[in-house]
Formats: structure tokens, C-alpha cells, sequence
């Protein structure tokens, strides 16, 4: 795999039984990137190694005035200083491929594991640990994946130099064989307690982007009530919880790295002390010194990478593991299904709650509880919290069907709607039945404000259609982003439209143009709205009201609110002191006189 073949087109399925399983299955999944970076790693790695062997066999060939062999020994520097620079440079190349392309196989599995699990993902998952396992752990795990193969190559070689020295010059070579396992594994002691400090950093780490995540999303709130200085102050004090971390964790590998530098030095100057008084007693050449001297020298780069290695496992276990943990969420149905692809069509019917929404009607739903809501507006599009009887769409379980077409026959729009940044035009282009278009939908969800802001904060774009749209929306008022979300909705055009409070954000007056254009675009076609709102209520061909998970009352607004105290308690919020229907008398009033309004506007 190449960087410039990404995206993949199957991801595969991830081994999430832990952090340390998710690496390795990512490493297996690599192998032949891997393999390259190892390949050319070893020529970097031995090419650097080789050099020093190259150096005293120049200088004993200068002590015996051999022309002849010193002219060989520059030939092989050569040749090693060919292998170092083709090495490095397709080393560093393969290595950063694997790096790439490791992040770029995870951010691949958590996209489609949200597309998978959709607003469940976030109601058993953090938003904040979500956003840090896409961002930071991603990069953590990718060079983890990436180091494997360079530290691999690092070990072979000094495997191999310590067994050259050791043929070329026993009395030498047996002490710098015994020395450098030492070196290398010192630290391993000291390994647990970095690693605890680094797990505590990436979770206090993780708990500051949640709560930076949670602020930000809610500052426009904050500022209305005054609470931002205090969500700040708590941002202040999560944060420097982290510095302190990473002061403590930082403090922990400056020691290992410090011990990575001592005990290389007392190494050589063991090999130094110990390779003069063989010098002295005739046993070595001064060419064989100076090579091992040069050699162990050479040999603190490649014992770099046990450093390196450690930090990045260290560092990308908890990032690991918190990735499996997402990756390892199970919807609560088979998103492939046991029924070919298809879109069926006729009445939507939940078994659960006995809720019936007849094909082509406008049907209203009332509950109490808003998160109640919100599960059943979920469950009629076919993403069930939690098992149960599916819903059926013409005769047809939605649990049954592949989530491809369930999400097509059913389209959801929840009561907080996310826009993305770019420009209307592509907001707008979505897939659709080709049925309604932009400007019709746009009118419906009345949009024309909406259209004029956009145009105004866009001075550059002299469509509309091409005004910048910022993230998520947030130069817009709540009722402006709900009503583009709504025309969204619309232009998709499908089998089942359901709305969770699509006008919570709108006046009144808005509302009542908005229910019209809902019900004239979406003639013929089945509507389901969540709402308590009696003007949406009025303008619904069946109201049902939902009372503890069943429904149990059906009919027309006017109707429920003379002859069902429980819908009249919803809607009109009526207290227990206030006498029974004065309140509904009143909705009743309201509606009228918005009529009368609407009709002399008409008019006018």
C-alpha cells in the first residue's frame, strides 16, 4: 500500500480484544510495508556499523605501509557511504509510509464505526474521547506501527556487529557482546513507571479535550447565562493537571534517556581501558583498537531506537487501547441484515409502542419525556439502543434490511442537526431521489433570511448557493441552522422523513409557514414529527400521543386536547391548578387568531 492509494477499500476488521492485540493486528496487516523499512533499514543500519571496521583497516594499513590495502579500505568506505544515503533515504521513505498509512487504516475503522453506530456512538462514548482516539491517538499508534520495523532492523544489526567483533577480535569482542545486552535492557526496570506516567497523561489529557470539546459546543449558552468564566476556570485547572503530567512523565523518560547515554560511555571506556592494556602486552594492533573502539562509538545510533521503541509503545498502548474500545462497540442489530437490498415502501409501524405512522400522511407524535423522544425517533429509523421488535416499514423489519437501505427508506433527522463547513451548495448536496430540489426545499423550510445572512457574511460570493457556511454552523442563530438542516432533509426526499422538534428554535410565526411547506412538499409521502408544538400539532393529518413507551391515544389535535387530560398536560403544560381546558381553550384561540394573521398576509 502507497500513500497515494489511500483510502483503502476495506479497512479490515480490527482484533479489539485489547491495545496490544490492535497493534499487532495493525503491524500483521503492514507486513510488506513493513518489510521493505526492514530491508532498508538493515543496509543503513550495517552500512553505518561497517565503517568503523573500514577506519582501522585504514589505519593498519597506514601503520604497515600497505598502499594496496589502503586503497581497498577507501573503496569499501565508498560502497558504505552509498549504502548509508540509499538506505537512509528509503528507509525514512518506507517508514513514513507506514506511519501514514497505519493512521490513515484506523481514522478508516472509526469513520465507518460512526457511520455504524451513529448517535449511539456518543451516548456510550465520550464526545471528547472521540475526537481525541481521531486526533492524537491516531498519530501515537501510527508511530508505533511505523517504529517496529526500524527498531527490528537496529537489534539485527547490533546482533551482527557484536558477533563480527567478536570473530575479529575475541578479547575485545566478548566484552562489547556482554556490555551492550546490558546497555540496551537497563532501562526495562524503569519502563512500568513511564509508562503509568504517560497513561495518566493521555487521560487527563483525553478528559481536557472533553471538556474543551463540551465548552465550546456549548459557549453560545455559557455566554447567555453567564457561566463561561466558570467553564474556563475548570478548562484552567484541567489543563494544568495535564502540564503537571506531562512534567512528571517528562521527567521519567529524561532519566531513561539519560541512562541510555551513561552506560554507553562507561561501556567504552571499559573497551578503551581494557583494549590499551592488551595493546601494551602486543595481544591487539592498533588498527583493531581503533575499530573497536569506533565500532561501539557507532553503535549508541542504533541503540537509539530501544529508546524510541520503548517511548512509542509506551506512549501508543493507551492509544491503542482506548481505539479498540470504540472499535469494539456492537450495534444493537446486524448492520449487513438477512434481506437483499431494498426500499420498501406502506405504513411504519413499531411494535414496541404500538406506534402507527400510515403511508403518505403526516403523522404527529407527542411525548412527555424528550430523551424518550429522541430513542424512538431512532428506533423508527432502524438504530435501536438496545434489542427489541423491529420496526416495520410495509410489512418489512428495518433490523432485517442492509443499513445501506434502511437509512434510505428512513431518514432521521435528530432535534440538534450538525452542519459541516463549506458552502451551502455543498450542505445541500446530498443523496437524493432527484424529486425536490434545492430551491423548493429551501422555501419550504423558509430559508429566505437564512439565504440574505449567508449572502451578507459572504460578500465574495455572488450566489448565495456559494456563501461560506461556517463549522457547524456557528454564525448562525439555532432556528437558522435548524431550518437548513430541515431543507437538507427535505432534498433527500425519502421513503420515511422522521423529525425530532425541527422548530424548537423558530417563532411562532416561522413555525406555521414552515409546518405549511412540510406538509405541501412532503404530500403523499410519510412524515413523522416529534413535536409538542399545537401548530405543527394542527397542521398533522393523526396525532399520537406516547405515554410511558406505548401509545395510547390517536387522533387530531383539537380533538386530544378536549378529551385526553395526559396530551393536554404535554402540550398546553398545564398544572394541576389551573382549571381543566382553560389552557387548551386558549392554544385553540392562538391558533385561530395566527390563522386570521396569516390569511390577511396572504391577502396583503
Amino acid at each position: 500500500m502507497q500513500i497515494q492509494d489511500l483510502p483503502y477499500t476495506d479497512p479490515g476488521v480490527p482484533d479489539t480484544r485489547s491495545g496490544p492485540r490492535f497493534l499487532w493486528w495493525l503491524g500483521r496487516n503492514q507486513l510488506d510495508g513493513q518489510l521493505k523499512s526492514l530491508a532498508w533499514g538493515l543496509l543503513h543500519f550495517v552500512s553505518v556499523s561497517a565503517l568503523p571496521f573500514c577506519v582501522g583497516f585504514a589505519v593498519q594499513a597506514v601503520v604497515d605501509r600497505s598502499g594496496a590495502r589502503l586503497a581497498l579500505t577507501g573503496g569499501l568506505m565508498l560502497l558504505c557511504g552509498v549504502g548509508i544515503a540509499l538506505g537512509d533515504t528509503f528507509l525514512h521513505r518506507a517508514a513514513v509510509t507506514n506511519w501514514i498509512t497505519a493512521a490513515a487504516r484506523v481514522q478508516q475503522l472509526l469513520a465507518r464505526q460512526a457511520a455504524r453506530l451513529g448517535s449511539a456512538l456518543t451516548r456510550r462514548v465520550a464526545a471528547g474521547e472521540v475526537v481525541a482516539v481521531s486526533t492524537g491517538d491516531v498519530e501515537k499508534i501510527g508511530w508505533f506501527v511505523e517504529a517496529v520495523s526500524r527498531f527490528t532492523a537496529a537489534a539485527l544489526t547490533v546482533v551482527v556487529v557484536c558477533a563480527g567483533l567478536v570473530v575479529y577480535q575475541p578479547d575485545l569482542g566478548v566484552v562489547v557482546a556482554v556490555g551492550l545486552p546490558v546497555v540496551a535492557l537497563a532501562v526495562l526496570p524503569l519502563l512500568p513507571r513511564a509508562t503509568r506516567r504517560a497513561d495518566l497523561q493521555r487521560e487527563k489529557a483525553g478528559r481536557a479535550t472533553e471538556l474543551a470539546s463540551d465548552t465550546v459546543a456549548g459557549l453560545r449558552v455559557l455566554r447567555g447565562i453567564g457561566g463561561e468564566e466558570l467553564f474556563l476556570d475548570r478548562y484552567r485547572r484541567a489543563s494544568q493537571e495535564v502540564r503537571h503530567a506531562a512534567v512528571r512523565s517528562a521527567r521519567m523518560w529524561s532519566l531513561i534517556s539519560s541512562v541510555q547515554v551513561l552506560l554507553p560511555g562507561l561501556l567504552m571506556i571499559a573497551v578503551v581501558w581494557h583494549g590499551i592494556q592488551l595493546a601494551r602486552q602486543g595481544r591487539i594492533t592498533v588498527g583493531e583498537l581503533v575499530t573497536v573502539y569506533s565500532a561501539v562509538m557507532i553503535l549508541n545510533y542504533p541503540l537509539r531506537h530501544f529508546e524510541e521503541i520503548a517511548m512509542a509503545y509506551s506512549f501508543s498502548r493507551p492509544s491503542a487501547k482506548r481505539a479498540a474500545r470504540v472499535l469494539a462497540l456492537e450495534r444493537a442489530t446486524d448492520a449487513d441484515g438477512s434481506r437483499a437490498a431494498e426500499v420498501p415502501g406502506g405504513d411504519l409501524y413499531d411494535p414496541a409502542t404500538g406506534l402507527l405512522a400510515p403511508a403518505g400522511r403526516l403523522t404527529a407524535v407527542v411525548c412527555g419525556d424528550p430523551d424518550a423522544a429522541g430513542r424512538l425517533a431512532e428506533r423508527l429509523g432502524g438504530h435501536p439502543a438496545e434489542s427489541g421488535p423491529a420496526v416495520l416499514l410495509g410489512g418489512v423489519p428495518l433490523d432485517d434490511l442492509p443499513l445501506d437501505s434502511a437509512r434510505t427508506a428512513v431518514l432521521v433527522q435528530d432535534k440538534d442537526p450538525v452542519l459541516l463547513s463549506g458552502s451551502l451548495r455543498d450542505l445541500l448536496d446530498v443523496p437524493a431521489s432527484g424529486a425536490v430540489d434545492a430551491a423548493e426545499a429551501l422555501a419550504a423550510a423558509q430559508c429566505g433570511d437564512v439565504l440574505d445572512a449567508l449572502a451578507q457574511g459572504s460578500l465574495e460570493a455572488a450566489d448565495p448557493m456559494d456563501a461560506r457556511i461556517t463549522e457547524r454552523g456557528r454564525s448562525l442563530s439555532g432556528g437558522q441552522r435548524q431550518r437548513l438542516a430541515l431543507a437538507r432533509s427535505l432534498i433527500t426526499d425519502p421513503e420515511v422523513l422522521v423529525l425530532d422538534e425541527p422548530t424548537s428554535a423558530v417563532d411562532s410565526h416561522t413555525e406555521a409557514r414552515v409546518a405549511d411547506g412540510v406538509r405541501r412538499l412532503r404530500s403523499g409521502r410519510t412524515t413523522v414529527v416529534f413535536t409538542s408544538s399545537p401548530l405543527l400539532l394542527d397542521r398533522a393529518d393523526r396525532v399520537v400521543l406516547v405515554h410511558e413507551g406505548e401509545a395510547v391515544a390517536v387522533g387530531v389535535h383539537r380533538e386530544l386536547v378536549h378529551s385526553e387530560p395526559r396530551y393536554r398536560a404535554v402540550v398546553t403544560r398545564e398544572t394541576e391548578e389551573e382549571p381543566e381546558g382553560l389552557e387548551a381553550l386558549e392554544e385553540l384561540e392562538e391558533l385561530e387568531e395566527l390563522e386570521e394573521l396569516e390569511e390577511i398576509e396572504e391577502s396583503a
